[in-house]
């Protein structure tokens, strides 16, 4: 049987690295989207694949790579994000620091499920790593650009979720919780493990028919 494929988005470290070492391990065929892939270490059973999110022209060519050599997709985790900003709030929030936060955390995610899902089949997955700064059930103050980047991306994951419900591919998001990574800090309470799990569950353990949702640990949250 051949291997199913999946494209991690910023996977050179963190949370992204720790959902290719794994999905690797569990038999997935792994593409890791990393802007340098040369400076990436190396990964058993991980293919690196040069992919900028913030760059349309990028993730065309990363999506033309994929169709030549694997001629299909069956799983796209949208992980790659940026944070710029500070502790500061809205009302001192630079427009431009929130436009290149918007490229990358939303724009970044949408343009990549527009340029893989015609190569995802019936059954296909994309999971959207989103946060708790972006519900807007208990909204967040911390690092406005950031959390309003992953308001935009939950929604962005209710729209695609409808427009690919037709060809029974499903798409979520998932709120990881404040994990101990580069972005995160070390005071963060949970381990990369517990965070990549939320991931794995949309991928590996979530019936296909689970669709538009927001998901942490397995359950699903308020958005």
């Amino acid at each position: 049987m051949t291997k199913p494929i999946v494209l991690v988005t910023g996977a050179s470290r963190g949370l992204g690295r720790e959902a290719a070492r794994r999905l690797a391990e569990e038999g997935y065929t792994v593409l890791a989207g990393v802007r340098d892939s040369v400076s990436m270490k190396p990964l058993p059973g991980v293919e690196r694949l040069p992919l900028d999110v913030a760059d349309p022209a990028s993730i065309v060519a990363a999506a033309a790579t994929v169709k030549a050599r694997h001629g299909h997709l069956d799983v796209l985790v949208n992980n790659a994000a940026i944070l710029l900003d500070d502790q500061n709030d809205v009302l001192s929030l630079d427009g431009d620091l929130l436009k290149r936060t918007l490229e990358t955390n939303s724009l970044g995610p949408l343009r990549l499920a527009q340029a893989f899902a015609p190569l995802m089949a019936r059954g296909g997955r994309i999971v959207n790593v989103s946060s708790a700064g972006g519900q807007l059930s208990a909204p967040s103050t911390w690092s406005s650009a950031y959390c309003i980047s992953k308001t935009a991306l939950n929604a962005i994951t209710v729209q695609l979720a409808e427009a690919l419900k037709p060809r029974g591919i499903a798409v979520n998001a998932v709120c990881p919780g404040w994990v101990r990574t580069d972005m995160g800090g070390l005071e963060a309470p949970r381990s990369l493990q517990q965070g990549a799990d939320s991931i794995l569950w949309l991928v590996l353990k979530a019936a296909p028919d689970v669709t538009g949702g927001f998901w942490r640990d397995g359950q699903r949250i308020a958005w």
